[in-house]
C-alpha cells in the first residue's frame, strides 16, 4: 500500500468563481500547498534545506465540482522518482467522491543554485520510506 498523506480543505468564497463552483485554478493553488505539507511533514524529523522543488508538469482530469462550504479531503503520495524528478499523485473528494484527479512532475533543486540536483538515496528515502 503507498503511504497517503490527507489534508483538510474547506471551500471560502475567494475559492468560488462566476460559475459559483471552485475555479479551477484554485485546485494547482490547493495542489502547491498539499506538496509543500506533506513534503514538510515528511522532512519534520531530518530537514532537507538544500533543496527545493519546482513543478515541471501537471495533468489535471476535473470530475466534479466543489461549491461553497464543501469539506474536501485531498490524498497525496509520491509516484515514480528518477534523476532529479519525481511524480506526486493526488486525489480531491468530498465524501466519497472524487472531484479531481492529478498527476505532478516535481524537479528537485539545489537552494543555493536552483538548478537540478539528483535525488539520492537520503531524499529517496524520505519520499519512499522502507517497507
Amino acid at each position: 500500500m503507498k503511504d497517503i498523506f490527507e489534508l483538510e480543505i474547506v471551500v471560502n468564497l475567494e475559492d468560488i468563481d462566476v460559475l459559483n463552483h471552485v475555479n479551477n485554478v484554485v485546485y494547482v493553488k490547493w495542489m502547491d500547498k498539499v506538496a509543500f505539507e506533506h513534503w514538510a511533514f515528511l522532512t519534520r524529523n531530518n530537514p532537507l534545506p538544500q533543496f527545493i522543488w519546482v513543478v515541471l508538469r501537471h495533468e489535471i482530469d476535473y470530475v466534479k465540482q466543489a461549491v461553497l462550504g464543501d469539506k474536501i479531503t485531498v490524498k497525496t503520495w509520491v509516484g515514480e522518482t528518477k534523476g532529479f524528478k519525481s511524480e506526486r499523485y493526488m486525489e480531491f473528494y468530498k465524501n466519497n467522491d472524487v472531484l479531481v484527479k492529478a498527476k505532478t512532475i516535481w524537479g528537485m533543486l539545489d537552494a543555493e543554485t536552483y538548478k537540478p540536483s539528483r535525488i539520492r538515496e537520503n531524499v529517496l528515502n524520505v519520499l519512499q520510506p522502507p517497507k
